[in-house]
């Protein structure tokens, strides 16, 4: 069996075990689900994971569209953004792996970083207020804005030609999918910084899809079971994003060749930079009202 071949038949394991504990957890605690229509919830499923699979991410987009149509509680946010999207973006990934070739030790290594990141900050994560929440995923919000911007301005790195990285480079990377997949628990997305970071360690621009898509893959259910544990999503929309984002991933895959996306992420960042005002405005206001009782 090939290394690649092996991180499939890995990843596909790892998804069953945590289909099986999220659906089961999800039938125990149906009466607690939300009374928010399944039609919205799965709209907002469609359009994140149908420009997720295009590389625009779907965190921010996501993020924006449960605050402005308030479809889940802020301090629900980390969980169900994770729990509600690991089916779509494993099935993104083992596209992708497919498709895209890369040194198998690379792609192996930043995988397992990231994993290891998001398990050790998703228990941590999942215990934490609302505010704190709110704050992290303000910053983490205008973090990716930056990147995104980085790259539209052209002061981004614009890569390389390799397929893989050794010695020193391999170690920053595995360095930094680790500290990416931590920060994902708060709501940030890997895809923008994890671009940006293949760039800037010189390998091609095409390489970021399967790296960074697998090592959400991997690193999601890791969390996201974590999550489920603690009873920190949202049940309803998660079932809904889960059905309707792996139906817009394949739609994104099969059916939509080019898409013009200079113009949507010129919009993803205004999205981006809005809801990271929005969730730090949150979190002062309750600063404020914490200082005033």
């Amino acid at each position: 069996m090939s290394l690649v071949a092996f991180v499939q038949a890995a990843l596909g394991a790892i998804t069953i075990a945590f289909s099986y504990i999220f659906f089961t957890h999800a039938l125990k605690n149906k009466d607690s689900m939300s009374n928010v229509g399944w039609a919205s919830l799965s709209g907002v499923g469609f359009i994140a994971n149908f420009f997720d699979t295009l590389g625009i991410g779907s965190f921010a987009p996501t993020t924006a569209m449960f605050k402005f149509f308030k479809l889940v509680p802020d301090r629900l946010f980390p969980g169900t953004l994770n729990v509600s999207m690991t089916i779509p973006v494993v099935i993104e990934a083992l596209l992708f792996i497919t498709i895209i070739e890369v040194e198998p030790i690379t792609l192996i290594t930043m995988i397992a970083a990231s994993a290891i990141g998001a398990v050790m900050g998703a228990g941590i994560v999942a215990k934490l207020p609302e505010r704190k929440i709110q704050m992290g995923m303000g910053i983490s919000l205008l973090i990716v804005a930056f990147v995104f911007l980085a790259g539209l301005l052209k002061i981004m790195p614009v890569g390389g030609s390799a397929i893989g990285l050794t010695g020193g480079a391999l170690i920053a990377g595995i360095i930094g999918n680790l500290i990416l997949g931590a920060l994902m628990t708060i709501g940030i997305g890997l895809y923008a910084p994890c671009m940006a970071l293949v760039y800037a360690l010189g390998m091609s621009p095409k390489v970021a899809f399967p790296i960074m898509m697998a090592s959400c893959a991997f690193l999601m259910p890791a969390a996201s079971i974590k999550f489920v544990k603690e009873s920190a999503y949202d049940i309803k929309a998660s079932i809904a994003i889960t059905f309707a984002g792996s139906i817009g991933v394949l739609i994104a895959a099969y059916i939509v060749k080019e898409l013009p996306l200079e113009t949507l992420k010129w919009m993803v960042v205004c999205i981006i930079i809005y809801t990271a005002i929005t969730m730090l405005r949150s979190a002062m206001k309750k600063a404020d009202t914490n200082i005033s009782a």
